[in-house]
């Protein structure tokens, strides 16, 4: 990983696609901070702006690259590519 390494997951509590990014990042052992934007609006307004204009969840980062949502992570996972970053 880059500079910044820190994985950070925009969630909400009842997200099929939250849970199972969160699943293979643990199965992973890839630490990451979890943000749930359920009932903070201005940390919703921070994912959309960082991500380009994403308004669902899961968007995922690692460092200031952002992976994007669910099916990115398992793509990247499946092309062997996550465990590089």
């Amino acid at each position: 990983m880059k500079k910044n390494n820190k994985v950070i997951i925009y969630t909400s509590s009842l997200c099929g696609f939250c849970y199972r990014a969160k699943s293979l990042l643990k199965q992973k052992n890839i630490n990451f901070q979890e943000i749930d934007v359920d009932n903070e609006y201005e940390k919703r307004v921070e994912m959309i702006q960082k991500s380009g204009g994403r308004t669902s969840v899961p968007q995922i980062f690692f460092g200031d690259q952002h992976i994007g949502g669910c099916d990115d992570l398992f793509d990247l996972n499946r092309k062997n590519e996550l465990d590089n970053l």
